[in-house]
């Protein structure tokens, strides 16, 4: 996990996964897109590829990189302990909970209305 969060705590790394949610690219079209050397951008990816976030593959002679999301689950699980759910979210359970209690105060009702039709 901590090799994760070192990875993605650089701006440029999380550019780059996030150009690669949209599929896989070349080393030379993510270089493009940055004001920085390719270079500076071919190590960026080495940290990301060696955090296990991203995978390459040789296809002739371009190196093609893709996001491999399956790292970050540890990191999204520990981190999901600090966020609250959204406020829609709560009252979506509050409304669930109404319900269900009017429901069952209906079926309570609906009982005992029958059982004094039986007894009468």
């Amino acid at each position: 996990m901590d090799e994760v969060a070192g990875a993605i705590a650089d701006p440029v790394r999380r550019q780059i996964m996030v150009m690669l949610r949209e599929g896989r690219l070349s080393a030379g079209q993510i270089a493009g897109r940055f004001q920085i050397s390719r270079p500076a951008v071919s190590r960026h990816l080495r940290v990301l590829r060696e955090s296990g976030l991203v995978r390459d593959e040789l296809v002739g002679r371009q190196r093609l990189y893709e996001l491999d999301t399956e790292r970050l689950g540890e990191l999204a699980a520990w981190l999901a302990q600090f966020v609250r759910p959204p406020v829609a979210e709560h009252h979506l359970d509050a409304l669930e909970t109404e319900v269900y209690r009017t429901r069952r105060d209906h079926r309570a009702g609906y009982a005992a209305d029958q059982a004094k039709e039986n007894t009468a």
